[in-house]
């Protein structure tokens, strides 16, 4: 799970077999669990101020723990509003 001041925004998806790794499920149920629709919300409310890093060029303090980029097919100039 990755957050701006606390706040999630996105996530990298589990390893195929997470179910079963006790290691994993001990440390997950140490900490705070997220439904679908609380990381909608708070992406949404990022996007609305343009605060949201995977969307909006910004300065992060710690860049390299952002998720991988993946490569889309979109227009620039459609971002800019």
């Amino acid at each position: 799970m990755y957050f701006i001041q606390g706040v999630p925004f996105t996530f990298d998806e589990l390893p195929i077999g997470h179910l079963y790794d006790r290691d994993l499920i001990e440390f997950a149920n140490k900490n705070l669990s997220y439904e679908p629709n609380d990381l909608y919300k708070s992406s949404f409310y990022l996007i609305d101020e343009e605060a949201h890093p995977c969307l909006f060029m910004m300065d992060i303090e710690n860049p390299e723990d952002m998720p991988e980029e993946e490569e889309y097919d979109y227009n620039e100039e459609d971002l800019m509003g």
